[in-house]
Order: C-alpha cells, then sequence, then structure tokens
C-alpha cells in the first residue's frame, strides 16, 4: 500500500513538472463555468479569409461545356500559353476542365511555408468535381495581395451517376476540399507585441457575462486590469498585467472560468420537428386547445373506350375525391407556470401532441405574451439524393 501511494505522489510530481501552469480550477471547475477563450475573441488574434479562381483538370467528362462557360476556355488558354504551349487560333473542346473559385481561411500568425486547408466550388455547368486536380491557384486577401498558393488533388463531397433513364446524385458534387491543399507565401504583417491594450470581443453579448469577465481578470492580477466597455467588450490594460508580453497576458487570461449568462432562447427546425429548449425558458400560465384540419384531394380519372372496330375515340372522364378531415384535438389544456426547464417539460408533454403540433402551440404561446424567451424558427436545406426518372 506505501509503495502504492508513493507511485501515485510520484506521478502527480511528474504532471506537475509537466504542467506547471494548470491550476486547481483546470482539473475540477465549477458547474457551468466556462473557459474565457471559449467565450470572447481577442483583439488582433483573428483570421484572414483568402479567395482565388483558377481551374480543375483531370474530370472523367464532367467538366464545363465551353460553349456555356468561355471563361473556361479562357484560363485554360492563359495557363498553356504562360506554360509554353500556344494554342493561339485552335479549336480545342475538352470536358475534362472545370473553372472554380478556391477559398481558404488563413490561421492567426500563420507562417511561410505552412499549409492550409482549401475549399473548391465550381462556377460552371460542370456536373462533378471528383477525381479532379486543381492547378496552382494562386489567393488573394482583401488588400490585393498574393498569401498563399493552392494546388492538389480534390476530395469531391459527393457523388453523381446517371444513365439513359435516371440520374442519382448525393451530396453536392460540384464542391469538395484540399486537406492541406495551399500553402502560405506571405506572412501578415501585425506585431501582437505592440499592443498596450486589449480588447476581448463576447461572441454573446451579455453585460453580466462581461462584468464576470471583468471581475475575473481583476481578481486573478490583484489591481485594476480589466475594464467593461459594452455588453460585447471588456478592454483589458496589458502593461497593468506586469507580464513579459502581450502573449504572456492572454495566457493567463484566457483559461480563467466564468459562468456565461445566457439568453432564454427557443430554437425548432420546422423541417425535422426538432424543439431545443435552454434551462432559462419560462412559460406563465396558460390554456391551449389543438386540433387537426386536414384536407385531402384524391384523383382518379377513369378512361372511356369506344367498342371494337367503332368509329369512336377513347375519351378520359376526370373523378375528383375531395375530404376535409377533422381530428379530435385535445380539448383545452391548462399548462401551468414553469420555473425550471423540467417543470417547462412537463408541462408541454401533458399536452399529449406531436413535435410538429408542438412547434405550432410553441409560436401561439409566444404570440400570446406567455413564452417567455426568443423563438428561432430554422429551415435548413438539406442536399440529399434526387432521382430524376426519365419517363
Amino acid at each position: 500500500m506505501i509503495a502504492r501511494c508513493f507511485c501515485a505522489l510520484t506521478l502527480v510530481g511528474v504532471f506537475a513538472s509537466w504542467f506547471p501552469n494548470q491550476t486547481v480550477a483546470d482539473v475540477s471547475s465549477p458547474p457551468g463555468t466556462i473557459r474565457i477563450k471559449d467565450l470572447v475573441e481577442f483583439d488582433g488574434v483573428r483570421g484572414n479569409d483568402l479567395v482565388g479562381y483558377g481551374l480543375v483538370v483531370g474530370l472523367n467528362g464532367t467538366g464545363d461545356g465551353l460553349r456555356n462557360a468561355p471563361f473556361t476556355e479562357e484560363i485554360l488558354t492563359n495557363i498553356l500559353e504562360r506554360l509554353g504551349v500556344n494554342v493561339t487560333g485552335e479549336q480545342f473542346r475538352p470536358k475534362n476542365v472545370a473553372a472554380v473559385f478556391v477559398t481558404a481561411s488563413m490561421r492567426p500568425f500563420a507562417r511561410a511555408g505552412s499549409q492550409i486547408d482549401v475549399t473548391v466550388s465550381a462556377i460552371g455547368d460542370a456536373d462533378s468535381l471528383l477525381g479532379g486536380t486543381l492547378i496552382m491557384t494562386p489567393l488573394n486577401a482583401a488588400d490585393g495581395n498574393i498569401y498563399a498558393v493552392a494546388q492538389g488533388t480534390i476530395i469531391a463531397g459527393g457523388a453523381a451517376a446517371e444513365g439513359d433513364a435516371a440520374r442519382v446524385v448525393e451530396g453536392v458534387p460540384t464542391s469538395g476540399m484540399i486537406p492541406a491543399g495551399a500553402r502560405i507565401e506571405r506572412e501578415i504583417e501585425f506585431e501582437l507585441a505592440s499592443l498596450s491594450t486589449m480588447r476581448l470581443a463576447l461572441r454573446e453579448p451579455d453585460f453580466t457575462t462581461a462584468g464576470r469577465i471583468e471581475t475575473a481578470i481583476n481578481a486573478v492580477f490583484g489591481r485594476q486590469t480589466a475594464l467593461m466597455l459594452d455588453s460585447g467588450t471588456v478592454q483589458v490594460n496589458v502593461h497593468a498585467t506586469k507580464t513579459r508580453s502581450t502573449a504572456h497576458a492572454i495566457r493567463s487570461i484566457e483559461n480563467l472560468l466564468v459562468k456565461p449568462e445566457r439568453k432564454a432562447r427557443v430554437v425548432v427546425d420546422q423541417r425535422s420537428g426538432t424543439i431545443v429548449m435552454g434551462e432559462e425558458v419560462r412559460i406563465s400560465r396558460v390554456a391551449v386547445s389543438q386540433g387537426n384540419l386536414t384536407l385531402r384531394v384524391d384523383e382518379f380519372p377513369l378512361v372511356a373506350q369506344p367498342n371494337p372496330f367503332a368509329n369512336g375515340e377513347s375519351v378520359v372522364v376526370p373523378r375528383t375525391q375531395a375530404q376535409l378531415l377533422e381530428e379530435e384535438g385535445t380539448g383545452l389544456a391548462e399548462v401551468p407556470g414553469g420555473t425550471a426547464l423540467s417543470e417547462v417539460i412537463a408541462g408541454l408533454n401533458a399536452l399529449g401532441v406531436a413535435p410538429r403540433d408542438m412547434i405550432d402551440i410553441l409560436k401561439s404561446i409566444k404570440a400570446a405574451g406567455a413564452l417567455h424567451a426568443e423563438l428561432l424558427v430554422q429551415c435548413p436545406l438539406t442536399f440529399g439524393s434526387t432521382r430524376a426518372p426519365g419517363w
């Protein structure tokens, strides 16, 4: 037993020597607390978007139709002439090339020679980028300068297959990505050490959360170091932190634990019937009555044909059956006011309705002023498999 305790203490000492800057809060954080680095964006620590225009080759007959995309032929001609191939006046109509836009995000403090992922998207009438290779493409930032060069084999985001009478598309085959497909050739001119004051921008602006961040930072340094400017900004005086540099000040701040204050919010997805509630959602006492009304129209056309060898014509006689179906509703039910999320869920479940009907009930409760939360309705688009029959 003594040997086991000695080994355990030895391991603790080894871990402590490996991670000398970890605090007790890192090991066992209070419930509901979040690191400051997960709540804010540090001033100057940001990425930069890059974009370029290039050409994808090696497609299996799924490229641009050059008659419909003349810009593809133009860039192909420019690339070949830059490589010493004279194609002036030549008529070539390859189906294995496609013009694309190339986008990427340059990481903060990325250095020359490092690699980043790129996304490739077709801009012509190409059917698929599967198996294609992106030719060397310069990537520009908002200032017009070239910061990276992209090239590589594309991993398409979908696939397409077709025959004479049907076509199947899975995902988005006209878009893909190249992992580590761009190499940085130029660095962003920015010195983090030159900042004397640094702003922390909250991802979810809130005065209470900003005040707690200010209090946590000042408590660590023991002096007035941070100042809340508004609900979305906390300013830190780097010199007052008495650290060696701005980077050391960020290191001392980013792992501090703060309990964020969130708005009461209900998010519903009308397509899938998904409902997500935050723990701050409250519902006042309200009575709800719900029923289903369905209108159904069926077409049963009847074809009347003449007798054999008669001089008549076949006539299509329309037949329509329309029904208005009203299902028995829940009646007038009371939803008691809830002071906790569990009570709110219990009150809504007592209605005994489907999730899609629950969405309509939540909208009505919000309109009546009894739902004390922000209601967000989402209608996402899903790119699944599609089938186009030929007949």
